[in-house]
């Protein structure tokens, strides 16, 4: 889920004096959020304190999920994944109650009231707030799956529940539900610091790998009187957002600390040799944001792009410019002139060919709307939609169609047979620089 909270902070500071560049990020933002709306990547709820992804959304955050979980997890033969409990007993800062029971509540008497209450909050479950303590309880079966040997990891993406400050300005952004990406990360103590800085660099280059604009990304050192607890450094990937610099990614030097006090009375359990010592490894938390990161990858991507015709017309058009591999849609796919129920036929088995592919199609025949190409063109611009593929009598003739690109918006022709190949070099290409 998405909270509203940026939306209404950037609201109220809408209705103050803006500086020439900071009104041109207040419309940056109201143009962001509208675009946004209309093209379904985010839908608000009926109290509109909250918001949902929208079938585009949850296709853009299934892919930035994806990508973390490739660069952390399966380019790296020492990450494991694994997969924790959303609940469990013990302390937390949220729990979850009864419903039935703690309606019940009301109608007992007011010196029965706190010694039932407090029974009930004894057999309610924590829900969790972070991913790191469910990776450290994995440590010491992961250490034996290892034989003891270091350095390694163990990651798992997943819900958690984000207590947030309300603020009287920032009305509806209570406490949250966040998709967390987590690398918890075990290594020598003489090794930490050098390891602290291989992630810290790794994950800036990873943010900004799918930038439009990658300057917008940036990373800095945690103040040392805002460093967690227990914690010996820390380092922050950032985005700037209209409203200001704002946290995608954390990572904690922890020492051994946590481990410890994750398996108090357990020491020799946890110590593995570095050359000829035993040691308790040192431990690395990584934790990215991946809402906030949705959010940051769509506000970097929108561009206002101004084009002037041969007849000196200044003409407009906002594109979505994801990256392609983080783009919900690769490919719409329309029809031409010709006959209508054979140009469909094509459409759908090349529609066909690219879900077999793997490669996101948008099915525009289907809509009986009659639309110009330019019409079209601003459509799936908006939509982040990085080709449009048109199918005519020409196909029905020679196998020829026509394709345009988002970004550069020139359009082509391309034999039918040539295009799933085209787009999977294209996507490849892409996510390999």
């Amino acid at each position: 889920m998405l909270t509203y909270c940026k939306r209404r902070q950037l609201y109220l500071l809408g209705r103050q004096r803006f500086t020439p560049s900071a009104l041109v990020h207040q419309r940056r933002y109201e143009s962001t959020t509208s675009l946004l709306d209309l093209q379904h990547y985010i839908s608000p709820d009926r109290t509109g304190r909250r918001a949902a992804y929208g079938p585009l959304g949850t296709e853009l955050k299934r892919n930035v999920l994806q990508q973390w979980w490739t660069s952390v997890v399966e380019s790296k033969p020492q990450v494991f994944a694994i997969s924790t409990l959303h609940c469990y007993t013990g302390g937390g800062v949220a729990r979850v109650v009864d419903g039935g029971a703690l309606d019940e509540l009301g109608d007992q008497p007011e010196g029965q009231l706190k010694e039932k209450l407090s029974r009930l909050l004894q057999h309610s479950h924590a829900v969790r707030s972070g991913l790191l303590q469910g990776a450290l309880q994995q440590y010491v079966p992961s250490l034996e799956l290892m034989k003891r040997k270091l350095p390694f990891g163990l990651a798992e993406t997943g819900f958690c529940y984000r207590p947030e400050t309300v603020h009287s300005d920032a009305i509806g952004c209570g406490s949250s539900e966040v998709t967390e990406a987590s690398l918890v990360w075990f290594c020598s103590p003489r090794t930490s610091s050098q390891w602290m800085d291989y992630w810290a660099r790794q994950r800036l280059q990873w943010w900004r790998k799918f930038a439009s604009g990658p300057s917008d990304f940036s990373m800095c050192d945690v103040l040392s009187e805002e460093l967690r607890e227990g914690a010996s450094r820390g380092v922050k990937v950032l985005y700037r957002f209209p409203s200001g610099l704002e946290t995608l990614e954390t990572l904690w030097s922890l020492g051994d600390a946590e481990l410890l006090k994750a398996h108090k009375g357990s020491k020799s359990k946890l110590q593995c040799r570095d050359g000829r010592k035993n040691i308790v490894p040192h431990v690395l938390s990584l934790s990215a944001d991946i809402d906030r990161g949705v959010l940051a990858f769509l506000f970097n991507s929108l561009q206002n792009i101004q084009k002037v015709d041969s007849k000196q017309r200044l003409h407009q058009r906002k594109v979505l410019k994801l990256h392609p591999t983080l783009a919900p849609i690769k490919v719409a796919l329309d029809m031409g002139r010709g006959s209508t129920s054979e140009l469909r036929q094509v459409c759908e088995g090349l529609l066909q060919e690219f879900l077999e592919a793997g490669i996101s199609a948008w099915p525009g025949y289907m809509d009986t709307t009659q639309s110009s190409l330019e019409t079209l063109h601003a459509k799936y611009d908006e939509m982040g939609v990085m080709f449009m593929v048109v199918i005519s009598d020409s196909t029905l003739e020679n196998g020829l169609l026509l394709v345009r690109n988002r970004d550069t918006t020139i359009r082509e022709t391309m034999h039918i047979t040539q295009i799933r190949q085209f787009l999977l070099k294209y996507i490849s290409a892409a996510d390999s620089v």
